[in-house]
């Protein structure tokens, strides 16, 4: 498998596994995904939201690129979180229209990549404004492998809840030899 078919298959298992959880979320009811569980984020609310947050922060680092990468502009007309926790939408329908958007990007950044771009250097600034200058591969890499830290929190948090998500393996997207 290529890199840029690595990264194609980690952006389609991106959505697959959001749409799990928040589907998951749809049968606990916005109560019961906003109760305070003792996580790291506070509740399943609190872990999805962060999960929108840094991809959201990611994907408008990656927007403005020199690569004029047209697939992420939607992205760059939402506003900045500035912390990592805070709330980009009011209720759990406005925080899954956000998780579609940023899983769309995703997948559409994945169409527009190339090798040469994967090489290049991605130079943003953290929320408290450090700068950094890092290959997007290893940034995609990083970004992807965020995301199913955070989910696996959450399915955790889920099972507590009583419900089970189902199997949430990559195995289960991959294609037979």
């Amino acid at each position: 498998m290529t890199r840029l078919e690595h990264i194609h298959m980690l952006a389609h298992y991106n959505q697959w596994m959001n749409e799990k959880l928040f589907a998951a979320a749809d049968q606990l009811g916005e109560e019961a995904v906003r109760r305070d569980a003792g996580a790291f984020f506070g509740s399943i609310w609190g872990t999805l939201n962060h999960l929108a947050v840094g991809d959201t922060l990611w994907l408008q680092r990656v927007a403005r690129h020199d690569a004029n990468l047209t697939c992420l502009a939607p992205v760059l007309g939402l506003p900045t979180p500035t912390a990592l926790n805070q709330a980009v939408a009011d209720d759990l329908a406005g925080l899954q229209s956000r998780r579609a958007l940023l899983d769309a990007a995703f997948l559409g950044l994945a169409e527009q990549l190339n090798d040469a771009l994967l090489d290049s250097t991605l130079a943003y600034r953290t929320t408290q404004g450090k700068a950094f200058a890092k290959r997007l591969h290893d940034v995609l890499l990083h970004v992807f492998n965020h995301q199913t830290h955070h989910r696996g929190q959450a399915t955790t948090l889920f099972t507590q809840a009583g419900l089970d998500v189902g199997a949430t393996d990559l195995i289960l997207l991959l294609p037979d030899a």
